[in-house]
């Protein structure tokens, strides 16, 4: 297997584009208005499968998302409306299926540059360097656009103006469990992790398991002092007709989801605590990591007809008006987001 590649990455802000976001540059001023000092003692999170910024259409059609505008159809503020003066710089940004090192550094510092902070403000940790291409079409009939779905990996965009990050609080990656199509079931019994030498048959789809591999990382709010735990995940499709985990093993209350060794360390040392899953199954109640102390926020549908995609907090979560789920999502997925008081 070949040796695994994680790195953080700072991003630069790109000077041509610094205004191009349409977002006053904030200032040190000790006369900032009153929403950006409530802002201050709440930590903005999301999660979406930004599906390597092409979206399938139905017609067999895939469309490019430009960096700049998917952050625009995701961001909210505390009213869940996008494109307003009141959407605050994220904190976190969870994110599945990147193609790696490259895209995230670039939707980092688009992410920089739409609010005008300084080169290196958001960093990213990507699970994968440059994951192997897999697949073929990707059900695109523009082949190019194809292409760029090819390479996936799973990726967590973090603003270091408000969060610090220990060299030592970074887990390894951990994989995601599968059953191999032929294998029986049995209640869980045919589960393995999906890893070589339990990856696909076929040089087609023989790195498909990579972007099932999941990481974690253990922040530190500048401010306060205050842990906070974040985890991304991208579980296999297989997880919506038979959750696995590893070997013999459903996952946590039969949904899939499981949590490597060092990430529940990194876990375990945190206050506040925020898993974003693509989970690829239908039907996972909120309170699945109830053991861990966190809660599922957003009930809408997030992908066609299905939610797919969760969101668990450990926190004080304000409310929202639009049910934690942003339905103007430039991507097959709709994010989700908690705003959580600290």
């Amino acid at each position: 297997m070949p040796v695994r590649h994680r790195r953080f990455v700072q991003v630069t802000a790109v000077a041509a584009v610094l205004l191009a976001g349409g977002v006053a540059a904030p200032t040190g001023s000790s006369a900032a208005p009153a929403p950006a000092a409530v802002a201050d003692r709440v930590l903005r999170v999301y999660n979406n499968n930004i599906e390597n910024l092409v979206t399938n259409n139905s017609d067999g059609s895939c469309t490019r998302i430009s960096g700049p505008d998917h952050l625009t159809s995701m961001l909210v503020d505390d009213a869940g409306r996008t494109g307003t003066s009141g959407v605050v710089a994220p904190d976190i940004l969870i994110v599945q299926q990147v193609r790696g090192t490259g895209q995230a550094s670039a939707y980092a510092d688009q992410l920089s540059a739409k609010f005008g902070y300084a080169a290196g403000t958001y960093k990213a940790i990507v699970v994968w360097d440059d994951p192997e291409p897999w697949g073929s079409t990707h059900r695109c009939d523009d082949q190019s656009l194809g292409d760029l779905k090819k390479k996936q990996t799973n990726a967590i965009v973090y603003n270091t103006q408000r969060l610090s990050l220990a060299s030592g609080d970074v887990s390894k990656y951990w994989s995601a469990g599968w059953l191999k199509p032929g294998t029986s079931y049995n209640n869980g019994a045919g589960c393995t992790l999906y890893k070589p030498p339990n990856n696909d048959d076929g040089s087609t789809n023989e790195w498909k398991w990579k972007r099932t591999s999941a990481i974690a990382a253990r922040f530190t709010i500048k401010a306060t002092g205050t842990s906070v735990f974040v985890a991304t995940m991208h579980l296999p499709q297989e997880n919506r007709q038979n959750a696995c985990a590893g070997d013999g093993d459903k996952g946590i209350g039969g949904t899939g989801i499981h949590l490597g060794a060092d990430a529940t360390t990194l876990l375990n040392a945190s206050t506040i605590r925020i898993v974003g899953i693509d989970a690829n199954r239908t039907g996972i109640p909120a309170s699945t990591l109830s053991g861990y102390g966190m809660t599922g926020y957003g009930t809408a549908a997030t992908n066609g007809s299905s939610k797919i995609d969760y969101l668990f907090v450990r926190g004080t979560v304000q409310p929202s008006p639009i049910g934690h789920t942003v339905p103007t999502t430039k991507s097959n997925h709709l994010a989700l987001y908690s705003f959580i008081a600290f």
